[in-house]
Order: structure tokens, then C-alpha cells, then sequence
């Protein structure tokens, strides 16, 4: 019975040594997971950046401060001067930085 309990403790302090050596499946799990989520961090941060840098570029640069909203009638004489004068659609909108669909609006209800 003492033999067996001598033999017992030697394979368990064997395998406990074993243990020390063998390669842990899960650290390697965990570490392959860590990788891939800072890639994901990675890449997200540089698609952000990009977008950044999209807007920066596709936004205007300058914004009209000194806009102050005009009456209605105000704005419809304006558009009706500069359309009886010859002037685009594109033109009055860029000279009074009206959409070109609300200026088409506007001229067809002045016919």
C-alpha cells in the first residue's frame, strides 16, 4: 500500500514537471486572438483616418459667414433679376448660393 502511494506521487510530480514544458493550446489560442483584434484596431484607425481626410477634401473650405437670411420676396426678386438677364441656372445658384432645384422652383412659378 505504501508502494503505491510512493509510486502515485512520483507520476504526479513527473507529470506536474511535464506540465511546466508542454505547450499551453490556449496561450496560443489567446495570443492569436490578441493579433487579430489589434489588426482590426489597426485597420479601422487607418480607414478612419482616410475617411477624415476625404471629408477634409470633399467639404468646403470656406463657409459663407456673412450669409444673412433675406425675405422670401427678397430672394425671389433677386433670382427673377438675374434669371430676366440672361444668368444659368448654375450661375444663380452659385451668386446666391441657392440649390439649383429651389431656383428652378422659384422661375417656374414667376412664368
Amino acid at each position: 500500500m505504501l508502494e503505491l502511494i510512493i509510486g502515485l506521487v512520483i507520476i504526479s510530480v513527473v507529470l506536474f514537471a511535464l506540465s511546466f514544458f508542454m505547450s499551453d493550446r490556449f496561450k496560443k489560442i489567446e495570443d492569436q486572438i490578441e493579433q487579430l483584434s489589434l489588426n482590426q484596431m489597426q485597420e479601422s484607425y487607418q480607414t478612419n483616418q482616410k475617411l477624415k481626410i476625404l471629408e477634409e477634401e470633399l467639404l468646403p473650405t470656406t463657409v459663407h459667414t456673412d450669409f444673412k437670411p433675406q425675405s422670401k420676396s427678397t430672394v425671389t426678386q433677386r433670382i427673377e433679376s438675374l434669371y430676366r438677364s440672361g444668368h444659368s441656372l448654375s450661375e444663380i445658384s452659385h451668386l446666391t448660393n441657392i440649390s439649383e432645384y429651389d431656383i428652378e422652383q422659384v422661375i417656374q412659378t414667376i412664368r
